[in-house]
């Protein structure tokens, strides 16, 4: 099963990482990192960009209405995420617990990723997918 480490910061968690070393950051994030690797557990890890650099379309309107960041109504921001491919929820927790990620502020969202083979396989566009998967290699 495949779960998505959603990695999570108030605003104020990430102003009090400016002070962190970069050198340092990379360093820890990047043994945590080998040890996934190491456990065969890691699918995909990123980190994003700045807020301030993003967008966000709001659907609830039409046509969708297109607002620069930073987002000032946002209490928490997404700020990169890992996949792993684990045998449980619990393994997923587990790895989210041993995160080198700490402090007031700091939280990981955990969320299970459903895979096509979940959706009904007499519908078209799944078949479509699914064949497109297939052709890319990603089945």
């Amino acid at each position: 099963m495949k779960y998505m480490l959603i990695m999570r910061a108030t605003d104020e968690a990430l102003a009090g990482m400016a002070d962190v070393d970069f050198g340092q950051m990379l360093e820890t994030i990047g043994r945590y990192n080998d040890e996934l690797i190491r456990a065969g557990v890691l699918v995909a890890a990123e980190g994003l960009d700045d807020a301030a650099e993003g967008v966000v379309v709001d659907h609830s309107s039409e046509p969708p209405v297109v607002t620069d960041g930073p987002y000032g109504e946002t209490k928490e921001l997404f700020g990169g995420f890992y996949i792993l491919n684990v045998a449980s929820k619990e393994e997923a927790v587990e790895w989210a617990r041993r995160a080198p990620f700490s402090g007031p502020g700091l939280k990981t969202e955990i969320r299970r990723v459903t895979t096509i083979d979940e959706f009904p396989q007499d519908n078209e566009w799944i078949q479509k997918e699914r064949a497109w998967r297939e052709a890319t290699g990603q089945l």
